[in-house]
């Protein structure tokens, strides 16, 4: 797990503007209504209300999901098998 730290750290290095629009193929925007209904249920247990959710690509399949507040990157999920979006690619 030291890894996803030292991944994290590494995007602490960055602007938002590098991690989402340089690198959006990895590093994105998602809404809401396109994450699984597992996820949505999690939100809602946590009352959180939310347009979107950020997804970090950490390796291959592995993302890390989160919400901004005021520039910060608030956690919600680790996704070790890019469950929560799957990708929609063939």
């Amino acid at each position: 797990m030291l890894y996803i730290r030292e991944r994290l750290a590494h995007f602490e290095t960055m602007t938002w503007a590098e991690i989402l629009v340089q690198s959006k193929k990895q590093n994105h925007s998602i809404k809401v209504e396109d994450i699984c209904a597992a996820a949505r249920q999690r939100l809602d247990v946590r009352r959180l209300v939310l347009d979107d959710v950020v997804s970090l690509r950490l390796s291959g399949r592995e993302r890390v999901y989160g919400y901004l507040d005021n520039g910060v990157l608030i956690l919600l999920w680790w996704d070790p098998d890019h469950e929560i979006c799957p990708s929609t690619r063939g």
